[in-house]
């Protein structure tokens, strides 16, 4: 038995506290889980608890990722432990590490995939044996294009009685940015990069969340082009070096389950005719590390553009025959912080009420599937629609 459901690492940054005033919002009476704040300052998470109204109860546990022995003894009071603290590169290792050693769960906002797969390479037999269910890329990246994908499968295999082998995503709409936090995860990737070549291989590789397994060749969805499956231009989309991998990371833990040939792509929807075209070239244009512009780490957007804030994104299935199926998700905030805290959260209560499953190192889909997909449409604010 441990002394908390959840733990929330890196309270006092500013999605981690989004997380904990969630908590506090959605679950605030008996029936809500047990948990903590944990972080670097007492003084600042004493801070935060007051700031966002959280019973003066709540416990605090101070932990650091300069100290191992600090993040162990965290990690052993919890049922799953919450990491909002990125790059994790930068700061995750050794969390990684506690929470496989010691059979706790764990989830993260991480879009590095270089990192993932040497954490995977690194941690997944011993999470394995200690029971540990370790899940990357539990916020905007990746789940609503991992479970997008699930669905629209699900679909795919009551209309036609097999999964769709070709499956296209299009973001058709989306108002609100990325987290600070993102952004100083690519620049930390690009420098990882920069002093390890093997690195480049991985962020480039669709399968490189998948050892042992190279699928077919996949789309690069570099470049704007006209997508005559929606008569519209697209454009490339920021998120999709990590999506795709996440995507194909699922397919492969469920044993192929979109076949051993599936292909999948992301592109965003930029417009019809030739503004379209014009848009879609823009948007292939942007570099959205050229600019110092946009939240910092510890940074984000009020609480009215949170709430005014949405997504909405079509995945379309193509059968061999030329029939296909659609699925659409949505959500009700900005993707980067409002969606993103709330689905993190779910996903953790997801684990503590809803799923055992065995050790390893996990997607959402792989590990919790439609129970999640439940729970994220009950609870966060998302919703899935497949025919």
């Amino acid at each position: 038995m441990r002394d908390f459901d959840i733990i929330i690492y890196g309270a006092t940054g500013f999605t981690g506290r989004l997380v904990a005033e969630y908590l506090v919002q959605a679950y605030p009476g008996a029936d809500g889980p047990r948990w903590a704040m944990a972080g670097r300052s007492l003084s600042k998470l004493q801070e935060v608890r007051d700031e966002i109204g959280a019973p003066a109860g709540i416990p605090l546990i101070t932990a650091n990722s300069d100290d191992p022995a600090s993040l162990t003894a965290m990690c052993e009071r919890a049922v799953v432990v919450v990491s909002t603290v990125g790059p994790y590169q930068l700061y995750g290792n050794d969390l990684v590490a506690a929470c496989a050693a010691t059979g706790t769960a764990y989830v993260d906002l991480c879009g590095e995939p270089a990192w993932m797969r040497h954490m995977i390479d690194a941690h997944h037999a011993t999470a394995r044996d200690s029971g540990a269910r370790i899940v990357f890329s539990c916020g905007f990246d990746s789940i609503p294009f991992d479970l997008g994908v699930l669905v629209l499968q699900d679909a795919a295999r009551a209309k036609f009685g097999k999964p769709a082998p070709r499956v296209k995503c299009r973001v058709r709409k989306m108002q609100g940015g990325f987290s600070g936090g993102t952004a100083a995860s690519l620049k930390a990737t690009l420098a990882a990069a920069a002093r390890d070549p093997s690195i480049l291989g991985l962020l480039t590789n669709p399968f490189s969340l998948t050892p042992g397994f190279q699928g077919p060749s996949q789309p690069r969805g570099l470049l704007p082009e006209f997508d005559r499956s929606i008569e519209a231009w697209v454009a490339p989309f920021i998120m999709a070096p990590i999506n795709t991998k996440n995507v194909h990371r699922t397919n492969f833990l469920l044993g192929e389950a979109y076949g051993a040939d599936f292909v999948y792509d992301e592109m965003m929807v930029a417009g019809l005719g030739d503004i379209g075209k014009a848009a879609a070239e823009a948007i292939a244009r942007i570099n959205p590390l050229a600019s110092d512009k946009g939240p910092k780490p510890g940074e984000g957007p009020s609480k009215e553009e949170r709430e005014n804030g949405y997504y909405d994104i079509l995945f379309i299935g193509e059968m061999p025959d030329g029939k296909r199926v659609e699925a659409v998700v949505t959500g009700d905030r900005d993707p980067g912080y409002g969606s993103t805290s709330k689905m993190i959260a779910e996903t953790a209560l997801c684990l503590v009420r809803d799923v055992a499953g065995a050790g390893g190192i996990w997607t959402p889909g792989a590990l919790m599937g439609d129970v999640l997909v439940k729970r994220l449409q009950a609870k966060a604010g998302l919703t899935f629609r497949a025919g």
